[in-house]
């Protein structure tokens, strides 16, 4: 059996995938080694299928993920494939594929065959909407048959994988004991589980035999995803015992999956109001010795429908900021419709942006150049140099030829005659009379 990351990171050998890590991060490709070995860095990738290196953990940049899929309502696999596609070039870095509705498997496979990017997932979507269609009853799901599911979607080529292994009975009695939630369940995933321990009085099978889990995942060199199925829905839920009660199991299983030679990372946590921010990811890289989080938002208020997006961006700001290494993009269909492709592309736009916003506070010496030559061009009206230091420099082009100048080619339409950079710029280059250098 092939080794892992991991394991080679264990034995002091710098993979491929580590040094082209390296250098796209401008760091030493043996730092990065070092920090596989300690479980702070993952590459999610695949035995099976050959995709973009992407490291994700401590010292590197804060990677954004994209989320796909279909509903039980919209099943369109060429809008999906268009849609990952669209992801893929507008900058995300990692894609989940997280269908409900239709041929799953076909799914799946045209959406890996269509983009280079490591693509994740979550199996219990597949395995629960099988169950429903075979026995009438999403609760009458088997245990072969769901372990036999991860196996089959890791031999497909998925490079990461959302399995809830940190819901347990101990778990749900926590939620019952709290009175319930503001926010519910708003993990499909984890709802699915917990719906089927307590119809089955059984122990989740994902958390029993968690060494099944990452015996499957290890064998095709698959990033483990410790899900986040009791995540807040609400900021009113936020770090309350059920929540906290799953991280506390999922940075357990995060450092005795490392152990044992697979890839782990952290998810969560979903609605968490701004101050509880730091404290989390905190909370979080303390007990799980800084495996790499995963973050789903955060939203940092509960009524931003239609601008969600833009909620999740001040969240995932704040967390990069903090030490977040995978933010979820959020789309504006957030908690109203199944995403279409131009929320997707303003997803991860938007989510990029926040992205660069948190690392100029986490790794200024690497980001801030750029924003300095940013401002230099402003300064200069060096239009050209605008934008090429844009992170979005073909949307920046379009506004500015939808509404360029008639006269001065120099401005824009925004300040015209009156531009303060024009007049300031040559007032101190001494060529207006009365200038401070006379």
């Amino acid at each position: 059996m092939a080794k892992t990351q991991v394991e080679y990171a264990m034995e002091g050998i710098v993979t491929r995938q580590m040094i082209e890590i390296g250098e796209k991060e401008g760091i030493d490709p043996q730092l990065v080694q070092k920090r596989i070995s300690e479980g702070r860095i993952v590459v999610p990738l695949n035995i099976n299928r050959t995709c973009s290196a992407v490291g994700i953990g401590m010292g590197l940049t804060t990677k954004i993920n994209a989320s796909i899929g279909t509903s039980t309502d919209i099943a369109d696999i060429d809008a999906e494939v268009e849609k990952a596609i669209a992801a893929e070039e507008a900058g995300a870095d990692t894609l989940m594929e997280l269908s409900v509705g239709g041929d799953l498997d076909k799914i799946r496979k045209e959406v890996l065959a269509a983009v280079s990017l490591p693509v994740g997932n979550v199996p219990l979507y597949q395995a629960f909407s099988e169950a429903g269609r075979k026995y009438g009853d999403p609760n009458k799901l088997d245990e072969e048959m769901l372990f036999d599911l991860i196996e089959r979607q890791c031999e497909d080529g998925m490079s990461f994988m959302a399995i809830h292994c940190g819901i347990n009975l101990y778990t749900i009695e926590r939620l019952e004991k709290q009175g319930y939630r503001y926010g519910g369940l708003v993990s499909k995933g984890g709802a699915s589980m917990v719906a089927w321990m307590k119809k089955n009085r059984k122990e989740n099978p994902l958390y029993e035999k968690f060494d099944r889990v990452v015996s499957i995942l290890k064998k095709y060199d698959v990033v483990l995803s410790l899900g986040n199925g009791l995540r807040a829905g609400s900021i009113a839920d936020s770090f309350d015992r059920a929540m906290i009660q799953e991280l506390l199991i999922n940075c357990e299983l995060a450092e005795e999956g490392r152990k044992m030679g697979c890839q782990m990372m952290v998810e969560g946590p979903g609605h968490v109001p701004m101050d509880e921010i730091e404290a989390n990811i905190i909370l979080q890289k303390r007990m799980s010795n800084y495996a790499p989080y995963y973050m789903l938002g955060p939203l940092p208020t509960d009524i931003g429908a239609a601008y969600d997006h833009v909620v999740a961006a001040i969240g995932a700001a704040q967390s990069a900021r903090y030490g977040a290494d995978l933010v979820c993009y959020i789309t504006p269909a957030e908690h109203l419709a199944l995403p279409n492709k131009a929320d997707v592309i303003e997803g991860v736009k938007v989510a990029k942006l926040a992205a660069h916003i948190g690392d100029l506070g986490k790794y200024p010496e690497r980001t801030k150049p750029r924003d300095i030559a940013m401002s230099k061009a402003r300064r200069d009206l060096d239009w050209e140099g605008q934008f090429k230091n844009a992170l979005f420099p073909a949307d920046a082009l379009k506004i500015r030829n939808d509404r360029s100048p008639s006269c001065d080619d120099k401005v824009c339409t925004m300040c015209g005659e009156f531009c303060a950079n024009r007049a300031s710029n040559a007032i101190f280059e001494g060529t207006l009379a009365g200038s401070v250098k006379a």
